[in-house]
């Protein structure tokens, strides 16, 4: 059995750590909701003896919440499941450099801020979806396509107030240009079955329901529901199949669940033990086993819900810029009549 330098690294730091601060503390707001980051909080107190102090919120809210604390505020740790907010925190200067070896060793480097401000913890792939009884998945093939006039009244998707779909028209201006994609939100609102509304699983649910034919949907909530106690859910879930758009090309959207220091973070080697630890093998198969999210480090075993999805060619496009260029992605889906 062999264990990589940087696994090394990661378990004599937490040994280390754990060993002189039996009384550290770290305190954390998540835009995550509790019940999908506390188990591995939970593990990483009961491993180093660290109390984590954990406030769950709105993403905007936890960030100005932060902003208008200043020097006074608590948080050490901002985690968040998208680039975009992630960016924002760093341009509003509540956060702080963490060039850490474990996160340059382990994260692709599109994958995190290039001042390591924040870094990625996980991915979470935007692809289509379509309903198996109605779509001949050989009728599917990139994003652009879906401006053809046979899938006029047929997509649904949220609305462009929807941080995942800001960042993916980010994504595609930063491959394409303001121009062709301004072109393509137009030819993809004139295609719209419905009015945009809802959230993931609402749009996948029409797509049972016959309200569309195909939706632009995570795979993280697809899989939750596949994944679902309840039964009726479950059955919902398995009439929906996935396709991995542009894979020729510019590769399928991808974003992150992903996570910062902060600025003015009192317990800063907590903080960064934390992060570690959020970076080991344990906690990367926990993620992907149970909120069924794309580990960032190579060689960690997917859950077989989303291998079966099948593998995929990732869009590499820096996340940075598309979390940079967010405001303009609202501006441009509000003149394509993207409601």
């Amino acid at each position: 059995m062999t264990i990589s330098i940087s696994r090394l690294f990661v378990l004599f730091s937490l040994v280390i750590f754990s060993a002189h601060s039996v009384s550290a503390e770290v305190n954390v707001y998540s835009a995550r909701k509790e019940a999908l980051i506390k188990p591995i909080l939970d593990d990483f107190s009961n491993q180093t003896g660290i109390k984590v102090n954990l406030i769950t919120g709105d993403a905007d809210a936890l960030i100005s919440r932060i902003k208008s604390e200043g020097q006074f505020s608590p948080a050490d740790v901002l985690i968040s499941a998208d680039v975009g907010r992630l960016v924002r925190a760093k341009q509003l200067g509540i956060t702080q450099a963490n060039a850490d070896e474990v996160i340059i060793t382990n994260v692709p480097a599109y994958l995190r801020d290039e001042e390591l401000h924040w870094t990625a913890l996980t991915l979470r792939a935007r692809p289509i979806m379509y309903a198996k009884d109605r779509v001949d998945p050989a009728s599917l093939s990139t994003m652009q396509a879906l401006t053809n006039k046979e899938w006029k009244n047929r997509i649904c998707i949220r609305s462009s107030n929807n941080i995942y779909n800001q960042s993916m028209i980010s994504g595609m201006i930063q491959t394409q240009g303001e121009a062709k994609t301004l072109d393509w939100a137009k030819g993809l609102v004139a295609n719209f079955a419905r009015t945009p509304k809802g959230g993931d699983r609402d749009q996948i649910k029409a797509v049972v329901a016959g309200e569309c034919d195909v939706a632009i949907a995570n795979t993280y909530y697809l899989a939750g529901m596949l994944n679902a106690d309840d039964e009726a859910t479950r059955k919902t879930a398995q009439q929906v199949a996935v396709f991995w758009p542009d894979q020729d090309t510019i590769g399928t959207h991808v974003n992150i669940s992903g996570v910062s220091i902060a600025k003015y973070a009192s317990n800063l080697d907590a903080a960064k033990t934390l992060i570690r630890f959020m970076l080991t093998d344990e906690a990367q198969v926990w993620y992907a086993e149970t909120n069924h999210e794309y580990p960032v480090k190579a060689g960690i075993k997917w859950s077989q819900t989303l291998q079966d999805m099948g593998t995929f060619k990732a869009q590499e496009v820096s996340l940075a810029k598309v979390g940079e260029t967010n405001a303009k992605a609202l501006m441009l889906m509000d003149k394509a009549g993207w409601r």
